[in-house]
């Protein structure tokens, strides 16, 4: 069988022996070939230095095809070492397995731009670009290593030689890596030369996507069938046709897959390519089915697009955006268009991939989100720019503004289109409703105004964007059309437009579901119940649930909330401890009972922590109940730790099911869906300390999201996108995420998904589905036998037919009965809002004074402050910056990420002196330091009452705003006293 496999390779070989000797590296290649004897080798070493790399290559490949001594498995040692060395390219047509030819041809088109840039890249950094370079996996070490030496040796200009020469050998989809590298290396210029790019009118590039292989070749070809092979274009003086550092790599033309014997002059050719490429990345061309659903809005109608996620809602957004500012511009009229979006990471990857990539060579595209540094203010920003990308948030923030009369605040009426992504979150207390609210209230005084005979105010259009409006917990069809309805309401829509995807079109991933059994021994979780069970006593607590499910912990919280407010410490520390025994019952129905015992171990050792701060003063005391608890939880210890053995079914399910995906699969990449932040680490670390996976070719990492809610530290805005771009770009082939991953982020096309025991609503399962664009892509939910999850998934599949019935429905109603219904919703909405803000007028009239209310830990009941001793920082921040209160706090690090938010930034955790409770954040505002107070870890007494709060807006007390000015005098008089003494 290996002689076979042997001899095929020689005939494969000899095939594409043309092809190869331009894409195998001789010399690091021969000391890994131990089957070709020495004096073979030294033949081959000497062409190479006598006759160059391609003479070499030649040679080598006759010595392999002709040899009759090689011994039996060569192949696969050939196949090895020039993986090893970096031919991976070369790899693969050494395995039969070479790239479809218009893939070939659009790799030769790259090595082709490259070799007629030469003479331009070769003044690049080289050694910056280098480091990228092996980085991205576009050099191997020895690579790096060769190129290090040269330039040092025969300096900048020969180590870019070598690094040239090696890049072209790589497989498709290095030349976007290495456009990325020079990116990120600030070669701005270069960048712009092998994109074809104008300057602006600051001389500098214009920075969009990078130019992929693919797009290259393309509008190459494209350019060829237009125009013919004579025609011209002018070349920059940097150019020359006759110089080629690359030429004994390349041949003098392509072969019938390329372009270069089509052309008579290959850098008149390519430069015209080039200008290509860059019209071909800004003209917007729609499908059939996108510009029948963009066609009303087109009309200027509100429309909602409702479009599986995968399918170009955005595109179409992108080009509807386009034609309506080109048509008020040629009508003489101002356009605004302002794009929203429900997530930070979502602003800047509509700039870069739609909105900026397309419309920003014509119009000026400007994005702002909360991670923003930006030096001018939002309403300068709208002024200035013609599209805007932004949170929902900022608007409605800024809309406020204007309401109260404050000069910093925006109208409605300054845009002309508004682009609502997500739409389906328009529905009661969302911020999108907010501001959707004020655009119904406004078209309704319009209508009065015109009954008045005086000028309406301009209202935006509305453009909804959606891959499921779901039905909203409908459990009829009639409930789930006044859903749809509803909706429509909401966003003004004319209609809602939709597609029903032939079978050929559509990527439905094939779905199934993979049940585990249900676990017959649980050990950890029996000792985690007796435990419970003893706190119970202890605190005189009687259950109405068994613990493990959702309504024990409404019921523990119940009872914590209830025992801060009377001042019971024994009650309400036991409650927060069962609280977190709770949740790693549910945890380690999920993950490895190590897992879920870490969590636990985390949890108890960090409590004993706060309890050992050391301070002027002492320690902070222990109380006998945290002592009790303490010492039940070190008793158990052994019994936690639990046995594999016992491991729960859900996991060895999971096991066989991502094994399946790897093996079955030529080059798997899919995604977990997974509950918390805690099982997606803890998935992860499983995944990666588990040779068989490792064995399948499975590289894993996790997603989470940014909020700082939970007890795992959040993901950051820059590592969510380093992990995106490394799942793009293979490195990473296994996503496990949180809902996070569900709806908008542009996560790269996968060939599955599983929801691993996860099932929340239609509208989830859908985006998460949609995830499986791949071709022969499969959707599979794991779940134990007996937890109810099959079941919910089975009512959100019957919920989704539902939809697309309702949808159907609605968008074959008769106009008046639609418009009738739509009006009766919107008149309800404004209604519900006249009412809502009546009821807040009341409540701010009955505004006490802060001297009102007092403020005592939620843990250890001491007092902290008085109403009065606090101040707000932008309507926003709650501080106390008194003397009194300094004395009350220690102050810890913070263990999440510091980040910069306009002029403040959180510095550090302050907490109780007394008990270690957590009290809120140090803000650093403008070089003050003030401690930053989070209501939700204090007791208010309200006269005789006591009370918690979330959120310090349940709070009917107005306080005073932070006066910058006096705090900062009374520093710098105490810091002159104190220059006084040192004086005397």
């Amino acid at each position: 069988m290996s002689c076979d496999k042997d001899a095929e390779t020689r005939h494969t070989l000899d095939c594409f022996r043309d092809r190869l000797k331009r894409l195998i590296q001789v010399e690091p290649l021969l000391d890994l070939l131990h089957f070709l004897e020495p004096d073979r080798k030294d033949r081959i070493k000497a062409k190479f230095r006598e006759e160059g790399n391609i003479s070499a290559a030649t040679l080598l490949i006759d010595e392999i095809i002709h040899s009759k001594n090689c011994e039996q498995g060569w192949s696969r040692e050939l196949v090895t070492a020039l993986e090893t060395v970096g031919c991976k390219h070369a790899a693969k047509y050494v395995l039969n397995s070479p790239p479809e030819p218009t893939e070939e041809a659009e790799n030769d088109s790259c090595v082709r731009l490259i070799d007629l840039l030469q003479l331009t890249l070769v003044n690049m950094k080289t050694a910056d670009v280098c480091a990228h370079c092996r980085v991205m996996g576009l050099l191997t070490q020895e690579d790096q290593e060769n190129i290090l030496k040269l330039i040092e040796n025969q300096g900048n200009i020969g180590g870019a030689r070598l690094l040239l020469k090696r890049l072209v050998k790589n497989e498709a989809g290095w030349f976007s890596k290495f456009l990325q590298a020079l990116e990120d290396t600030e070669h701005h210029e270069l960048v712009r030369e092998l994109r074809g790019e104008p300057c602006n009118e600051d001389g500098e590039a214009h920075k969009s996507s990078p130019v992929t292989d693919k797009e290259f070749h393309q509008a190459a070809t494209g350019s060829l069938r237009k125009t013919g092979k004579n025609s011209m274009s002018l070349l920059p003086p940097v150019l020359s046709a006759n110089s080629s550092l690359l030429s004994e790599d390349l041949d003098s033309s392509v072969d019938s897959s390329g372009l270069g014997a089509c052309a008579d002059n290959e850098g008149e050719y390519l430069e015209l390519a080039l200008s290509q490429v860059i019209e071909s990345k800004r003209d917007i061309v729609l499908r059939d089915y996108q510009m029948e659903v963009a066609r009303p809005a087109l009309e200027e109608k509100n429309i909602i697009i409702c479009l599986p996620t995968g399918s170009g809602k955005t595109r179409v957004a992108v080009y509807i955006t386009k034609e309506h500012l080109e048509k008020r511009k040629q009508m003489g009229q101002p356009g605004k268009v302002v794009v929203l979006v429900n997530k930070v990471p979502l602003v800047e990857q509509h700039y870069k991939a739609e909105f900026g990539r397309f419309l920003k060579h014509q119009y000026s595209v400007e994005r702002v989100s909360g991670a923003s540094q930006l030096k001018i203010s939002f309403p300068q920003i709208i002024e200035q720019n013609d599209i805007i990308i932004c949170t929902a948030q900022i608007l409605e923030n800024s809309l406020a503004k204007a309401k109260n009369g404050d000069e910093d605040g925006i109208k409605l009426s300054q845009f002309t289109l508004m682009v609502i992504d997500e739409c389906h979150h328009t529905k009661k207390g969302g911020v999108y409703n907010h501001i959707m609210i004020r655009y119904l209230k406004q078209k309704h005084q319009n209508q009065l105004l015109k009954k008045q005979e005086k000028s309406p105010v301009p209202l935006p259009q509305i453009l909804g964007l959606t891959a499921s409006p779901g039905v909203g917990g409908a459990m009829s069809q009639q409930r789930a059309e006044e859903h749809i309805l509803q909706i429509c309401a909401n966003l003004d829509a004319f209609t809602i437009k939709t597609k029903t995807f032939e079978e050929e079109e559509a990527k439905t991933p094939f779905k199934r579901i993979a049940r585990a059994e249900e676990r017959k021994e649980d050990p950890f979780g029996d000792v985690i119940k007796k435990i419970m069970d003893e706190i119970h006593e202890h605190a005189d607590l009687k259950p109405l649930c068994e613990p493990g499910i959702q309504n024990y912990e409404q019921w523990v919280v119940q009872k914590e909330q209830n025992a801060a407010k009377e001042e019971n410490q024994k009650v309400r520390v036991c409650a927060e401890h069962l609280r977190q025994y709770n949740e790693a019952l549910h945890q380690s129905n999920t993950i490895r009972m190590s897992d879920a015992f870490r969590f636990l171990d985390k949890y108890h050792n960090e409590e004993l922590k706060t309890k050992s701060i050391a301070d002027e003063e002492g320690t902070v005391t222990i109380t006998d109940t945290e002592r009790f608890l303490f010492t039940l939880f070190k008793a158990k210890l052994q019994e936690l730790m639990g046995k594999p053995q016992y491991e729960n079914n859900s996991l060895a399910q999971l096991k066989t099911n991502i094994l399946k995906e790897f093996s079955t699969r030529e080059r798997a990449r899919g995604i977990i869906f997974t509950r918390t932040r805690l099982s997606a680490i803890a998935l992860c670390q499983w995944i990666q300390e588990n040779p068989k996976f490792d064995e399948v070719g499975v590289s894993a990492s996790y997603l989470i999201g940014g909020g700082d809610q939970s007890v795992v530290k959040p993901m950051t805005a820059a590592e969510q996108k380093d992990v995106l771009n490394k799942f793009r770009d293979g490195q990473i082939n296994l996503l496990i995420a949180t809902t996070v991953a569900e709806e908008g982020l542009d996560i790269a096309e996968c060939n599955f998904v599983i929801r691993y025991c996860l099932v929340t609503n239609e509208i989830a399962m859908i985006q998460a589905r949609g995830r499986g664009r791949a071709e022969d892509s499969s959707y599979t939910l794991v779940a134990e036998a007996g937890s109810g999850v099959a079941e919910r998934e089975s009512v959100n599949e019957y919920r989704e037919k539902m939809m697309s019935k309702a949808i159907a429905k609605v968008c074959k109603m008769n106009r008046a009965d639609y418009e009738k219904k739509i009006r009766e919703f919107q008149m309800q909405a404004i209604m519900e809002e006249k009412v809502k803000i009546k009821k807040k007028q009341q409540k701010g009239m009955m505004k006490e004074p802060p001297s009102k209310i007092s403020l005592s830990c939620r843990q250890c009941s001491v007092f902290v402050c008085s109403g009065e001793d606090i101040e707000k920082i932008e309507n926003m921040h709650h501080v106390n910056v008194t003397t009194q209160f300094s004395k009350l706090i220690t102050v810890r690090e913070n263990a999440s990420l510091q980040e910069r938010l306009l002029d403040y930034e959180t510095n550090g955790v302050i907490a109780c002196k007394n008990c270690g409770q957590q009290w809120g954040s140090m803000m650093l505002y403008k070089s003050i330091e003030c401690p930053c107070l989070h209501i939700k870890n204090f007791v208010v007494t309200y006269g005789s009452k006591k009370k918690t709060f979330s959120k310090w807006s349940e709070l009917p007390i107005k306080f005073p705003a932070f006066d910058y000015t006096q705090h900062a005098d009374l520093l710098v008089e105490d810091s002159g006293e104190e220059e006084d003494m040192e004086t005397d």
